[in-house]
């Protein structure tokens, strides 16, 4: 919800007022330890209580919890403007300022949809049978020593097997510009040593 917000730059009550019921995660996105919303009807909201007890959910001293959660809504649009300026970062070239993206590596192993790049998730497609997504993001995970001796530096990026051609990258809080761009040059090293 909040992504998607600040994508399309609404509040999010315009995007949730089309619903019945919605909860928001404040772990994602919003940086929280943990924690969560659910919005809805009074009836929706009395059962969804009763069924809570009923499974012995609780929290004691959530307030700890609650201030975090907090933070992270008053940061929000600044926070995931960011992510959402990191993904296309990563996805796209920029004429200045900043690094080519996997458009502009000119690997036909690697594909992005550009118009699909809308909030902090970029799927990458593989072209071929070799590598498979799960073989691709073991490489990208993992850190040789040719890797040390070919970039002086040690990177590992989580990438998820999507589909049977799809990888699918997430940014948060805790990436920055600086290492969006190592994952840029680290996708790139496994791309150029699979084609090898």
């Amino acid at each position: 919800l909040m992504n998607a917000a600040v994508a399309q730059d609404v509040e999010p009550a315009r995007i949730a007022q089309h619903c019945d019921s919605m909860s928001l995660c404040f772990s994602k996105g919003l940086g929280a330890p943990a924690g969560a919303v659910l919005a809805g009807g009074r009836e929706f909201i009395a059962e969804a209580w009763r069924v809570r007890k009923l499974l012995g959910g609780g929290m004691r001293q959530a307030g700890m919890l609650a201030a975090a959660a907090r933070l992270g809504l008053e940061q929000a649009e600044e926070t995931l403007r960011r992510d959402h300026d990191n993904a296309q970062r990563f996805a796209e070239a920029y004429s200045f300022c900043s690094p080519p993206g996997i458009q502009e590596l000119n690997l036909p192993l690697l594909s992005v949809n550009l118009a699909a790049v809308e909030t902090n998730i970029v799927m990458v497609s593989i072209a071929g049978g070799w590598p498979s997504p799960a073989e691709f993001c073991q490489h990208l995970q993992a850190v040789s020593e040719e890797e040390l001796a070919e970039t002086s530096q040690a990177v590992s990026v989580l990438m998820f097997p999507w589909s049977a051609h799809t990888l699918r990258a997430v940014w948060h809080r805790d990436i920055s510009a600086h290492d969006t761009e190592l994952a840029r040059n680290k996708l790139e090293f496994v791309a150029r040593k699979c084609q090898e």
